[in-house]
């Protein structure tokens, strides 16, 4: 199962990357279709205000940015001590992913809106699981 768990991990890391790569072209190339919502573009939205529109892919590419770097860290927590079997590496990993969903869900409340939650859900239901599959890493840790 320790096996299953980094490769799930790693698929999870891999595919955050890609992700943010997608949202990095889409913010840095203005010819990029990037709609807000399911029924409103950018371009829709910011007629004849290319500053707003300007800002708001920026802001998208600061977010995916961030994303990316998260990504690249969290293949190296899985890559390096998690696949080697370092108890802290599952504690910190699951502190990303719980971090990252509390974050991204608590646009809920905050704005009003579930558009875009489930970006966070995923990942985290997916690390939650493939962490599960390597908890017996937890009860074998010396204390």
């Amino acid at each position: 199962m320790k096996t299953a768990s980094w490769i799930l991990l790693a698929v999870v890391g891999a595919l955050l990357l890609l992700g943010s790569f997608a949202s990095l072209y889409t913010a840095y190339n203005s010819g990029a279709p990037d709609p807000l919502t399911p029924s409103i573009m950018l371009d829709d939205a910011t007629a004849g205000r290319p500053e707003v529109a300007t800002a708001i892919r920026a802001r998208r590419g600061t977010a995916a940015a961030f994303a990316a770097a998260y990504a690249v860290l969290f293949l190296s927590v899985v890559l390096g001590p998690y696949r080697r079997g370092d108890t802290w590496s599952w504690w910190a990993l699951l502190a990303a992913a719980l971090t990252l969903g509390i974050l991204i869900m608590a646009r809920v409340p905050a704005l009003g809106t579930r558009a875009g939650a489930g970006t966070g859900l995923v990942p985290l239901a997916v690390v939650i699981a493939a962490l599960l599959l390597d908890v017996r890493r937890l009860r074998t840790a010396p204390v």
